[in-house]
C-alpha cells in the first residue's frame, strides 16, 4: 500500500532537490509545498512555493501575513491528510515551525538540505535533535558538525554535482542567441527572487555599463522561473543585456565570467567552471542584525567550501558598480588570475561530488524509515 508523503519546498533550488527525490519514490501518494518541478511530476499542490520566497531579516517582515496563512494551510492540510511521512527542504524559518505540528501528530520527519546552524542561529539545534528523524546534509563539513551535536545526519553530495551541465555546445548556445562568438560572454545572475534581483539591479546596470565602455563583450541574463524574464526587461531600460527564459547552466557554463548573487547559483557556477564574481545585499539593518549572528569567515558557499578564499565577494556595501566592474575586468584581462580561480572551482567541485548519485543516498535513508513506517501502517490498517 503507497504511503501518504507530505513534501515541502520554499524556493526554486528546493524545488528541483525534492523533484529528483520524488522521481525516485514512484510508488507513494504526495502532496505539500510545490514549485513548477514537482507540480509536473503530479505532486498534489496545498500551496505554491513562490508564495515562500523571501530573503532577509528585516525583508521577511512585511511577508510574514501571507507566510503565515500559508503556513496555516498547509499545517491544516497535514491534520486532514494525515501524512505517513514528511520530507522539508530547505527554508528552516518555515519548516522547523511546521515540523513542530508534524512531530505533535506522530510523523517521522526527513530533512534535505540542512539549516545552516554552524554559521548562525544555533539555538535551533535542540529543536532539530527532537524534531528531525533524518537530516540529510549536501556539504562535506556538515555532517560531522550535526552528528556531534546529537542529530541524526549523512552526507549525500550535493545534487547538482552531477547534474549541472549545458545542454548546448558553446557554438550552438552562441548561434541560437545570436552573441558574436569573438567577444566574450559576462552572465549576469541578479537573484532567483525578485526582491533580492531588484536590491542587486542597479549596481549590475552600473557595472555592465562601465565594462561595455572599455570591453567589447555580450552580456546575457537568464532569468528564473521565480523572478521571470519580463520582470527583467522592465528594469534593464537600455542596457546592453539580452534577457532570456531559463537556460541559466548553458549560460553560465559557455560564459566567460559569471556576476553572480551568493547563493545556490555560485555552487552552479563552480561546478560548471565558470570564473565569477559574487556578491549580496540587504536592508541595512538586516545586514547590522546578520553581523551580530552569523559566525562565518566566508558568506559566499564557494569559499566556505574551499577553506580559503577563491571568488570574490562584494557584500552590502562593497557591492558597487565600480567595485563589480574593477573585479570583472581583472579577471577577463588576466588569464593567470583566470587560471588560478578555475583550479579552485575544481577543487571546490570535487568536494561537492560523492560516490554514487546524491539523491539515490537520500532514497536509501528515505527507503529505511519508510519501511519502518510502512510496517506500522500496514499493521495499523
Amino acid at each position: 500500500m503507497p504511503l501518504k508523503i507530505l513534501i515541502s519546498a520554499g524556493e526554486a533550488s528546493g524545488d528541483l532537490y525534492a523533484s529528483l527525490l520524488v522521481k525516485r519514490l514512484p510508488d507513494e501518494e504526495f502532496f505539500g509545498c510545490t514549485g513548477p518541478r514537482m507540480r509536473a511530476l503530479g505532486v498534489r499542490t496545498v500551496i505554491d512555493a513562490a508564495s515562500l520566497a523571501v530573503v532577509g531579516l528585516v525583508e521577511v517582515l512585511e511577508h510574514l501575513p501571507r507566510i503565515y496563512r500559508e503556513y496555516r494551510k498547509l499545517a491544516a492540510a497535514a491534520v486532514q491528510e494525515r501524512p505517513d511521512l514528511a520530507i522539508l527542504t530547505d527554508s528552516p524559518d518555515f519548516h522547523l515551525r511546521l515540523a513542530r505540528r508534524l512531530k505533535a501528530q506522530g510523523v517521522p520527519i526527513v530533512y534535505l538540505v540542512a539549516p545552516q546552524v554552524w554559521a548562525w542561529r544555533r539555538g535551533r539545534l535542540p529543536d532539530m535533535r527532537r524534531l528531525i528523524d533524518h537530516l540529510l546534509c549536501i556539504f562535506p563539513f556538515e555532517e560531522e558538525f550535526f552528528r556531534r551535536h546529537g542529530v541524526a545526519a549523512t552526507y549525500i553530495g550535493h545534487p547538482l554535482a552531477g547534474l549541472a551541465k549545458p545542454l548546448l555546445t558553446r557554438q550552438e548556445f552562441f548561434k541560437k542567441h545570436r552573441l558574436p562568438p569573438e567577444r566574450p560572454l559576462v552572465t549576469v545572475l541578479p537573484g532567483s527572487r525578485r526582491g533580492e534581483a531588484a536590491r542587486h539591479l542597479a549596481a549590475l546596470l552600473e557595472a555592465v555599463d562601465r565594462l561595455y565602455q572599455d570591453q567589447a563583450a555580450s552580456f546575457l541574463l537568464p532569468a528564473s522561473a521565480t523572478a521571470g524574464a519580463g520582470f527583467f526587461r522592465e528594469r534593464i531600460g537600455r542596457a546592453p543585456i539580452q534577457v532570456i527564459e531559463g537556460e541559466t547552466w548553458d549560460a553560465i557554463a559557455h560564459a566567460d565570467l559569471a556576476l553572480a548573487a551568493s547563493g545556490t547559483v555560485t555552487v552552479e557556477a563552480a561546478l560548471l567552471g565558470t570564473p565569477m564574481v559574487t556578491f549580496y545585499r540587504v536592508t541595512g539593518l538586516s545586514w547590522l542584525l546578520g553581523k551580530m549572528l552569523v559566525r562565518t569567515p566566508f558568506y559566499c558557499m564557494v569559499n566556505l567550501v574551499a577553506g580559503r578564499k577563491v571568488v570574490p565577494e562584494l557584500m552590502q556595501s562593497q557591492m558597487t558598480g565600480e567595485r563589480l566592474a574593477a573585479e570583472a575586468r581583472k579577471l577577463l584581462r588576466d588569464p593567470e588570475e583566470r587560471r588560478r580561480m578555475k583550479a579552485g572551482l575544481a577543487e571546490v567541485a570535487a568536494k561537492l561530488s560523492s560516490d554514487g548519485d546524491p539523491m539515490d543516498r537520500a532514497a536509501a535513508v528515505i527507503d529505511n524509515i519508510r519501511r519502518d513506517v510502512g510496517n506500522h501502517v500496514g499493521s495499523s490498517r
